[in-house]
């Protein structure tokens, strides 16, 4: 069995194997439990308790549980409580069990007090290597790879790379590349796993050995490893140290994982809280997450609203104005919102280059007068008929045609601005673009009230 096929056997599968857990039938858990794929393992023993999950770490040697445990989320809160429970020699040696990147992801969840003591009582090559990759800064090609791959030379011939294909492999996390190195490590070829099926034993390595490797740095940014694995469509991207040397792998299940976490972030982002709330998360936890953001937002809408009570005067004396400050502001924080959404694509895909910015910045100025003015002329009329006032009419009109334009290059420059700094754009969020356009679209519209009124 690979996997549940449908929710009615998982849920048939998932009592079974609770009553084997609670009535001490270990053969029977053994046998049902690991014929499950790692990922189906991983989901029952989320969703069981405490009580159940103790039985279960008797039930599994660390070896099987770091094949369980390299599937499970790795939110913070649960990690801390799973590692707790466990003896703490039997955590130390699942984490030696596990390929090294991913140790190092849980690892990264935990204290520096917690992960020293998890490395001192460790076996001692895995503990090195995990050390190794625990020094690279987080959120780049070195932080993600792992150092479980296969190596050849290129003097080699292909009888003998297949030697050390088959003595390796079962360690290795991945054998579909097999990487070239000289001497002293460096990176010098690499080839498929196909390349060395069709050719001849007695063939040189050098002979069939690709000499153009694409390869990132150990301080290459993980998004761009995850873009330049996308578009060359690999499964496994070298990683070279500052002297050119090979020193891991980045495999393509460590870049999916890479990506829903920068999507999830960006997600944040826009929303304009640190990170995505879990379902699980107390209210007083959530609250603490989100308030931070809020309270920011809140000041910068009291500047809105000081700024409405700058033109008190203005409408004082025509009081149907403030009828339309919603609509302006709202049109205002809609356009910016739009533009922003193309411009964080844009820059987290990797489609605006420097050569390109200026060509962004003139079709969305173009989208944002032909937006603003059709808008306007809208308005403009429905209000003159509306009010019966054309001259209220036409300030409306011009005040949202100039709203869309200003709030359509805003929601474009903030983010392009941002990222020449080097600070996330999506920082640039929804709520802050929403807000800085409110500020703008009222200054336009009480400044032009002020100025045909008075």
């Amino acid at each position: 069995m690979t996997g549940l096929t449908n929710e009615k056997e998982n849920q048939i599968i998932e009592r079974s194997l609770i009553k084997y857990l609670r009535e001490n039938q270990v053969k029977q858990f053994r046998e049902e439990f690991l014929e499950l794929h790692p990922y189906d393992q991983a989901s029952f023993f989320s969703e069981i308790d405490e009580q159940d999950r103790h039985l279960l770490y008797h039930y599994l040697s660390p070896k099987e549980m770091a094949e369980l445990f390299e599937n499970v989320g790795l939110e913070k809160e649960q990690i801390q409580v799973y590692l707790s429970e466990m003896d703490p020699n039997y955590a130390a040696d699942m984490f030696s069990n596990m390929y090294a990147d991913d140790a190092v992801d849980v690892l990264n969840e935990l204290d520096k007090d917690q992960v020293a003591r998890f490395l001192k009582i460790m076996d001692k090559d895995a503990a090195n290597e995990i050390k190794d990759l625990l020094h690279y800064e987080e959120y780049t090609a070195g932080s993600i790879m792992t150092t479980e791959y296969i190596k050849i030379e290129a003097n080699q011939t292909v009888r003998s790379a297949m030697y050390i294909l088959k003595k390796e492999a079962p360690t290795a996390e991945t054998i579909y590349y097999v990487y070239v190195v000289d001497q002293d490590e460096k990176l010098v070829g690499v080839l498929s796993l196909r390349d060395l099926i069709i050719s001849d034993d007695d063939t040189m390595i050098s002979e069939i050995m690709y000499e153009r490797v694409v390869s990132v740095s150990v301080s290459t940014d993980q998004e761009e490893a995850a873009r330049m694995m996308k578009d060359y469509d690999f499964l496994a991207l070298p990683v070279v140290d500052d002297t050119e040397r090979l020193v891991g792998i980045i495999t393509v299940d460590d870049i999916i994982d890479v990506l829903e976490e920068e999507a999830s972030e960006d997600y944040s982002k826009f929303a304009a809280i640190s990170d995505v709330d879990i379902l699980d998360r107390s209210p007083l936890a959530a609250a603490k997450k989100r308030l931070p953001w809020l309270i920011i937002l809140l000041f910068l809408g009291m500047m809105t609203a000081s700024l409405i009570g700058i033109f008190e005067a203005t409408l004082e004396k025509v009081a149907v104005l403030a009828i339309f400050i919603p609509l302006i502001a709202g049109m205002a924080g809609n356009s910016g919102t739009q533009a922003l959404a193309v411009a964080v694509r844009g820059i987290s895909t990797g489609e605006i280059q420097k050569e390109t910015v200026q060509k962004l910045v003139a079709r969305e100025a173009g989208t944002g007068f032909i937006t603003g003015l059709t808008c306007g002329l809208i308005v403009m009329i429905l209000v003159s008929i509306w009010q019966n006032n054309v001259g209220l009419g036409i300030l409306v009109g011009i005040s949202i045609a100039g709203s869309l334009f200003v709030a359509t290059l805003a929601g474009t420059l903030v983010p392009l601005i941002m990222h020449k700094f080097k600070i996330d754009p999506a920082v640039a969020s929804g709520p802050f673009i929403t807000t800085i356009n409110d500020l703008i679209s009222i200054l336009i519209y009480f400044g032009l009230a002020s100025i045909l009124i008075l």
